[in-house]
């Protein structure tokens, strides 16, 4: 064996026995020559042999890091959802879920939808809240306009343009949050009892608008690779008085898939022969791993049919609750429901996120993000194929922050969340994406914050927990 294939070799042998993880940055090649006691050429051709078997990457003016193995060898099944409108349930869950505090019993959360809140980046956006609130103006302490502060919504139309959408700041309507949002655009376009067709599994929050409206929801079949069945929803078209489609096609939640922009394509096109309008749920959009952004439906949208829906609360902060959306040819409906539920929303955060927007500070704690998070994706797939048992089913988010995991059949994660309550543990079962309670055997995991040795043994031990109730039922 030549010496570069033997340190290639022992690179290899500590990669896999967990010595660098996925991710890690490996040893230098100075460091290594001195370690082995070789030279730069053979170190260097050693690292080449690792890049040409997939194992390592070489960053620019940074080193080599551990890359995966692969995509996951197992994703999980194209879901196979009830084949008529149900109306939702799962409240008590959700509640439950919300109405916990993050600090509440020292939990380790490991299923909340939260950004790291604790990114350098953000920092600006700190001083700009802190400045505003010592410094504002009597206008910063008013309501602004109903429709929302000019300067955000100009801000907003610039960002929109890198997914495709030409808006004009009149297009737009600040919201408190993507939730309201979502809200306003399913109470513009239905009444009690409607049918609206979903992407399933589904975002928990808007099953509960489905829920609070009285509307009735139709999943749709959905692949985790390239989103909801097209075929599917044609079929559901014809056979259903569907009111409108709700679909979050973009760095999905939770199965983080983006469609290819030929589905998206179509799915517009197919909205427009059933005449059909289009809730567009895009509060991932901005942080997906693709260069550049994905396309939003709403960016093939020439008649007004979608209602495209975001926030900044996935992308910088939560507590903030600045939102926005661009209803198409349902602004004025949108506007007055805007009216009748919150009226305007609040001013400072508007103007702090504007500024912090404008003067560049956005893009940069995107860059940063974009790839802590692609990053943690890796770490947190590695710790799942290590720690859960064989046949778990994994997503392979294209952007985001959530990992959905597919468990064998007989795991009931709604007892395996209260199991793991009790220890301190937090997870988010797959029951709540569905109008049923379908995915009992899913979950939903977070890789947002620093992936920590707690984090690690907090995976390790829910990975743990699931081959012990595997044992259980197995000997029932």
């Amino acid at each position: 064996m030549k010496r570069y294939d033997q340190v290639a070799q022992t690179l290899t042998q500590r990669i896999e026995q967990g010595q660098y993880r996925v991710g890690d940055r490996l040893p230098s090649v100075r460091t290594l020559c001195g370690e082995l006691g070789v030279s730069v050429s053979t170190v260097q051709e050693a690292y080449r042999r690792l890049e040409e078997a997939g194992l390592a990457e070489a960053r620019p003016r940074s080193g080599y890091y551990v890359l995966p193995r692969a995509t996951p060898s197992l994703l999980p099944k194209v879901s196979r959802p009830a084949q008529r409108p149900l109306d939702v349930s799962q409240w008590d869950q959700v509640l439950e879920l919300v109405a916990r505090s993050p600090d509440e019993d020292r939990l380790l959360m490991l299923g909340r939808g939260i950004p790291d809140l604790a990114a350098a980046s953000l920092r600006p956006l700190q001083r700009q809240l802190g400045t505003l609130h010592r410094h504002v103006a009597t206008h910063g302490l008013n309501y602004d306009s109903l429709q929302g502060s000019l300067a955000l919504r100009r801000q907003v139309v610039r960002l929109a343009a890198k997914s495709g959408c030409l808006l004009h700041p009149d297009d737009v309507l600040i919201t408190t949050g993507c939730q309201e949002a979502l809200s306003l655009a399913l109470r513009t376009l239905t009444e009690p009892g409607d049918v609206v067709a979903v992407d399933s599994p589904s975002f928990y929050g808007t099953m509960q608008i489905l829920k609070a409206q009285k509307l009735k929801a139709l999943e749709i079949p959905t692949d985790p690779r390239t989103g909801i069945s097209l075929e599917a929803l044609e079929l559901a078209l014809e056979q259903w008085p569907i009111k409108a489609i709700q679909i979050t096609p973009t760095c999905n939640n939770p199965l983080g898939y983006t469609m290819p922009e030929a589905r998206k394509r179509a799915l517009v096109a197919l909205a427009q022969r059933f005449d059909v309008a289009i809730v567009e749920d895009d509060i991932y959009g901005d942080l997906s791993f693709e260069a550049p952004r994905p396309r939003t439906l709403k960016s093939f949208d020439d008649d007004g049919r979608v209602l495209l829906c975001s926030a900044f609360s996935k992308t910088l902060v939560p507590g903030l609750r600045v939102g926005w959306m661009a209803p198409g040819r349902y602004r004025d409906q949108a506007l007055h429901m805007k009216y009748v539920s919150t009226g305007a929303s609040a001013t400072l955060p508007q103007l702090a996120v504007a500024e912090f927007v404008q003067h560049g500070h956005y893009e940069r704690h995107l860059r940063e993000m974009l790839r802590q998070y692609r990053r943690h994706r890796d770490i947190m797939i590695d710790w799942v194929t290590r720690y859960f048992p064989v046949g778990t089913g994994v997503s392979f988010p294209q952007g985001g922050f959530l990992l959905w995991l597919e468990l064998p059949a007989d795991i009931d994660c709604v007892r395996l969340k209260e199991q793991l309550a009790s220890e301190g543990l937090h997870i988010t079962p797959g029951s709540l994406f569905s109008a049923s309670g379908k995915f009992r055997h899913c979950l939903r995991l977070n890789y947002a914050a620093a992936m920590t040795p707690n984090v690690e043994a907090g995976i390790k031990r829910v990975g743990e927990a699931v081959a012990a109730l595997l044992v259980t039922e197995a000997s029932a």
